[in-house]
């Protein structure tokens, strides 16, 4: 596997304590193919732990590195077979996975998971549940999707399972959903009209922290059977974020009007035509806006220190994520997450060929240039880069996806990333599946 950036996993606060009789803990994974699981496997593996994942299409991981370092177990959360084989002897099961962008109904959809996860790791003697939930204030009516990940997260605590929930907040690093709002919002809008929530205040923390938590979770006292607010060093408040981002791309500060007459839906429709984050995934997150939302307590440091060096600033975890997204090595990205509802997916009227055949065009020509080069040319095609001919025909097919809610033309990303999996075009832009799991931005 490439080298991995802090954490490892081999810290020496990090690595796995061996069982009893000397052997590996085993860790199970669900979510693994997501923004924060696709990070947190090869870290788990590097700190010494047997890996499990359960996910709904094995041949998705392919395209990760650590495909062969795991354990595989076909199935989804809701599967009760797939789950019992799933848990066996596993210590430590990390439930990265949500349905935030899954349209009507994602609350109970992810209650029904949580359920049958959590009797089948009760049924299983699994040691302990990690779950990453979302920070979020006492004593307001929530939105949908904080609401669904307070559920989740007292059904896993009332599980008999020691759980530990982390609730994050907003997740800066590269190939976040909220950094890839931020950081388009930013780049795009000289001037913003905005909606009232910019003022409010927010604890963004990194997506490096949000791992060192994940994996110093596994090590906590058998005891302990609660919830935790996770966060950085900074509070700020959103249009502080955007002008901090600002800074740090090299780009002059934005003047930030705020509005009160933007609602959720509105508001979604405005970012989905401004970047690349589509509106089913856009409305949750502004929703989850609409109050402040900042750690209540630092219990979790009695519980798991913070990383040596401290936690990092914000300004600090964006200028991380800049350097991975120009030098095109971003690990994951939400894309990495499911998005359904969007209009290239396939609908129920569509006729069984319909997108599930490739035909394929051979043709071979031979190049005396590098492999790398090449490749890097292939991997480019669609998105922002059009394609061969006809780029105004390429533009207006993403701009009519835009009008529809889809990605549009932003998706694709750098040629790198392109070549992560398999990629098929759609409405002017670039869409790959994969399971629902976590698009990295935290309650948002």
């Amino acid at each position: 596997m490439s080298e991995l950036t802090t954490p490892t996993g081999r810290e020496e606060a990090l690595v796995a304590v061996p069982r009893a009789d000397g052997t590996a803990p085993r860790a199970l994974v669900l979510g693994a193919t997501g923004y924060i699981g696709g990070r947190l496997v090869p870290r788990l593996v590097a700190a010494g732990y047997r890996v499990r994942v359960l996910v709904r299409d094995p041949a998705r991981l392919a395209a990760f590195e650590w495909a062969d370092a795991v354990d595989v177990v076909e199935g989804a959360a809701t599967d009760t077979a797939a789950l019992e084989r799933a848990c066996a002897d596993v210590d430590v099961l990390y439930y990265l996975i949500h349905s935030m962008g899954q349209g009507a109904g994602f609350e109970r959809a992810d209650l029904v998971a949580a359920r049958a996860v959590a009797s089948a790791a009760s049924a299983a003697s699994v040691r302990r549940i990690v779950y990453l939930g979302g920070l979020h204030p006492e004593g307001v009516p929530l939105s949908p999707h904080l609401r669904s990940r307070v559920e989740v997260g007292e059904t896993f605590l009332q599980s008999g399972v020691p759980t530990l929930e982390l609730q994050a907040g907003v997740v800066i690093g590269s190939g976040s959903a909220s950094f890839e709002m931020i950081r388009h919002l930013t780049d795009v809008l000289p001037y913003m009209p905005a909606p009232k929530w910019v003022r409010n205040r927010i604890q963004p923390i990194a997506v490096r922290d949000v791992l060192h938590y994940l994996l110093g979770a596994a090590r906590v006292a058998p005891d302990v059977n609660r919830a935790v607010d996770i966060g950085g060093p900074d509070v700020l408040r959103y249009g502080q974020m955007m002008n901090g981002y600002a800074v740090e791309a090299g780009l002059p500060q934005r003047p930030i009007a705020a509005l009160p007459v933007l609602t959720p839906g509105l508001a979604s429709h405005w970012v989905n035509v401004v970047t690349p984050v589509p509106r089913a995934i856009a409305r949750p997150l502004i929703a989850s806006l609409q109050h402040d939302c900042v750690m209540d307590d630092h219990d979790v440091d009695a519980l798991i220190p913070p990383p040596d060096g401290g936690l990092t600033p914000y300004r600090r975890a964006v200028a991380l994520a800049l350097g991975r997204v120009e030098a095109d090595t971003v690990e994951t990205s939400w894309q990495d997450a499911e998005v359904t509802g969007i209009p290239s997916d396939p609908l129920p009227s569509d006729p069984e060929w319909a997108g599930r055949t490739v035909f394929t065009d051979v043709r071979v020509a031979r190049t005396p240039a590098p492999v790398e080069d090449l490749w890097a040319v292939i991997a480019g095609i669609g998105g922002v880069n059009g394609w061969y001919s006809a780029p105004v025909l390429w533009a207006i097919r993403g701009w009519m996806d835009r009008l529809v809610g889809g990605v549009g033309l932003s998706r694709a990303g750098a040629a790198g990333r392109g070549s992560r999996s398999a990629t098929s075009s759609t409405s002017g832009g670039s869409r790959r599946s994969s399971p629902t799991s976590s698009c990295g931005c935290g309650p948002r």
